[in-house]
């Protein structure tokens, strides 16, 4: 397999191999840009055991599964790909960039962060082995497929409120949990819980009982279980913007990667797509973002390479 360091310089740099990555591949590699992706392996669709809500696929598609025909699709237009952990980028004297990864370097023309976000996850006892499986964090993403159980939402903020009413649509059954943190909310959100009878557990949750991953009770501290059969966790997000902060690129006020209608962020030559941004964190809007960038960028070096008057042309076969 070729090195992708061995390149004396990439087209575009890719950054993360999630479904926004991916998608941007296939784009640039069907455009004929040298294009790696550089890929640290932590794609949070791995955690999605069965995916229900993506196109083309009604009887769902295990996201490990979508990562796997994403990268071979991406493979078959030309996109390389190097499993790295990229530690910085930085601009270079030709005004390109240099993606610091641990194990070398690679210049590109540009680059596009598709690094997503981690969700954080509760610290308790049971929670990481129910991931997936009956510990969510996205009512749009899995509330269909727990409708009619006993629901628990965890959180103390207004959207663990909003979670809460927005599941009354599926279930008869939900609760919310602060985990033993003082409820945070708004005076309208507590008038909300008042008026659709929602009941609050206050007391720190000291695990999560499971038979193989299907999460049968929160037992609190007290002793005292509470029975359920999903959980949805509304604890925060991390974005992972650390390496564009050092090239001066702004973030919203939630630390999402500010970008325009072409995923440009305000660094030239820098694009973001997918979870990095202020997108609706969905796997098919990533892969749409990641099209929207890969296209956007392809059309710049377009532009770039008739202005300097350096367009590929492609010669005749001998």
């Amino acid at each position: 397999m070729k090195d992708p360091r061995s390149e004396p310089v990439w087209d575009c740099a890719i950054v993360g191999g999630g479904l926004a990555g991916l998608s941007a591949a296939i784009y640039l590699g069907r455009s004929r840009r040298r294009t790696v992706v550089i890929d640290s392996g932590h794609s949070m669709a791995k955690w999605e055991e069965m995916v229900d809500n993506y196109l083309g696929f009604p009887d769902g598609v295990g996201g490990r599964a979508l990562l796997d025909r994403g990268q071979q699709q991406a493979r078959l237009f030309g996109a390389i790909f190097h499993e790295d952990e990229v530690r910085a980028v930085r601009r270079d004297e030709r005004d390109s960039f240099v993606v610091e990864g641990r194990q070398g370097e690679y210049q590109a023309l540009r680059v596009l962060l598709a690094t997503g976000l981690t969700h954080l996850l509760p610290e308790i006892p049971g929670a990481r082995a129910c991931l997936g499986k009956s510990v969510f964090f996205c009512k749009d993403c899995d509330a269909f497929r727990v409708q009619e159980r006993r629901i628990a939402v965890m959180g103390s903020r207004d959207e663990a409120v909003r979670y809460a009413l927005g599941m009354l649509s599926f279930s008869s059954s939900v609760c919310l949990v602060t985990n033993g943190e003082p409820p945070t909310w708004s005076p309208r959100s507590q008038g909300w819980i008042e008026e659709y009878g929602i009941p609050v557990r206050r007391e720190r949750v000291a695990e999560l009982c499971h038979q193989a991953g299907a999460v049968h009770s929160l037992r609190f501290q007290s002793g005292e279980p509470c029975p359920i059969q999903a959980l949805f966790v509304t604890r925060g997000d991390v974005f992972h913007t650390g390496l564009a902060e050092p090239l001066g690129a702004r973030q919203d006020d939630d630390g999402q990667l500010v970008v325009d209608e072409d995923m440009k962020t305000t660094v030239p030559g820098l694009y973001a797509a997918g979870c990095v941004t202020p997108a609706n964190c969905q796997m098919i809007i990533a892969a749409g973002q990641g099209a929207t960038a890969a296209q956007a960028i392809n059309r710049d070096l377009f532009e770039d390479n008739l202005a300097r008057h350096a367009l590929r042309v492609t010669t005749p076969a001998a």
